[in-house]
């Protein structure tokens, strides 16, 4: 399983949270739809907006850049279409209030671990 690493205020004080990553368009495009919950964060490459049109839950939107910085985080309830942003490449989905406890904040240089490519 991947592993989310976001940095913390000093040496050795990251926190890690699981990650999925939709690395396909079929994953990508089905995203958190259908789900009460998610333990961790979801990953959404080579992605610029998101909606939560069919939500059951409110969530937490960080856009991030192509070195994985954080652009922007938001909170969005159930039933919202999110404007694009120009200069994300990726979206990191979450349930709403899990990103403010991981220390998520505009500027971050998140990470990812044992990733998989090709595939979810």
């Amino acid at each position: 399983m991947a592993m989310l690493v976001v940095p913390g205020p000093g040496p050795g004080a990251a926190v890690r949270v699981p990650l999925e990553i939709a690395d396909s368009p079929g994953a990508r495009r089905r995203g958190l739809l259908g789900r009460d919950g998610v333990t961790g964060a979801l990953l959404l490459p080579r992605t610029r907006s998101v909606h939560t049109v069919g939500m059951r839950f409110a969530l937490d939107v960080a856009y991030l850049d192509r070195e994985s910085r954080v652009l922007a985080v938001r909170t969005m309830r159930p039933g919202r279409v999110g404007l694009p942003r120009l200069r994300a490449r990726q979206v990191l989905e979450a349930e709403a209030g899990a990103m403010a406890g991981w220390g998520v904040r505009v500027g971050a240089r998140l990470g990812v671990v044992g990733a998989v490519r090709g595939g979810t």
